[in-house]
């Protein structure tokens, strides 16, 4: 398989627009993120790019100039807690299984890295994304919790979420 030629960059105010489409399409799906499927714009928007800061970081990816993904970083926790990051990622319809995840998760750990960050937690990675826990474990991330019946899948119903974790 050929990789696309691939950017990675911040998002800048002006990326919304595209980044919308890609957020509502996977939060209306009701199968991987916990916010509620028919989240607006405007509660979207606050959630995926919070006010800025030096730890707390919103990036894209491009093909062709075209955003294709979207992730965030920031501190898994406030306070004593805030040297483990945490993120999320989507990608959109259109480029998933051409390789953008694996190469966007990279850079996003490499900036977390940078960021000052020494670890990554993800809270709430739902049992039923294999693709996502693959990539994650492939990775280096390692499975370490299950909650049962933490998400309510749209068309599985109550489904476990795993928690995990690697160093940076």
């Amino acid at each position: 398989m050929s990789e696309p030629p691939i950017t990675f960059r911040r998002a800048e105010a002006g990326d919304w627009d595209a980044i919308w489409p890609i957020f509502r399409a996977v939060v209306e799906a009701g199968d991987t993120y916990p916010y509620p499927p028919d989240t607006g714009e405007d509660g979207a928007r606050a959630l995926w790019i919070p006010e800025p800061s030096k730890r707390q970081t919103t990036y894209v990816a491009e093909i062709d100039g075209s955003i294709v993904a979207t992730a965030y970083v920031r501190p898994n926790m406030i306070g004593l807690g805030d040297h483990i990051a945490n993120a999320g990622w989507m990608v959109s319809a259109d480029a998933r299984g051409k390789g953008v995840g694996r190469r966007f998760a990279e850079y996003v750990l490499a900036e977390a890295r940078a960021l000052g960050f020494v670890g990554m937690q993800f809270n709430a990675v739902v049992a039923t994304n294999a693709a996502s826990i693959a990539l994650w474990e492939s990775l280096g991330f390692d499975r370490v919790g299950t909650v049962p019946g933490a998400f309510r899948h749209a068309t599985e119903g109550p489904t476990a979420i795993h928690i995990l974790y690697r160093d940076l």
